[in-house]
């Protein structure tokens, strides 16, 4: 039985890596030249790009440093708080509208 070739497998890239060659290739005139400064293909920096555009990856915060993810959280946190006490204003409104019964 020969001894089949192992597969190569994939590399995996942390979200501050990303960060980190997304800021290399805005900062270079070549983006082609930046990933293989970072020994990575030019698609795959491309790919980066794209998904780092997309409103979708900014909402997970899948490609974000950690100081905008930090604050991403707390904007939501707060959101979250306001929705919060503005239906709880509405409440109190229309429970103080209602005219009693006499």
């Amino acid at each position: 039985m020969k001894d089949s070739p192992q597969p190569a497998k994939r590399r995996r890239y942390d979200a501050t890596f990303r960060v980190e060659a997304l800021r290399l290739a805005g900062e270079s005139r070549c983006t082609q030249a930046a990933a293989r400064a970072l020994n990575i293909s030019p698609k795959l920096l491309y790919k980066w790009h794209k998904e780092a555009l997309t409103p979708v990856a900014a909402a997970r915060g899948a490609y974000l440093d950690p100081v905008t993810a930090a604050e991403l959280r707390q904007l939501r946190a707060l959101a979250r708080r306001q929705a919060q006490e503005l239906d709880i204003l509405k409440k109190a409104i229309a429970i103080f509208s209602q005219t009693p019964d006499q």
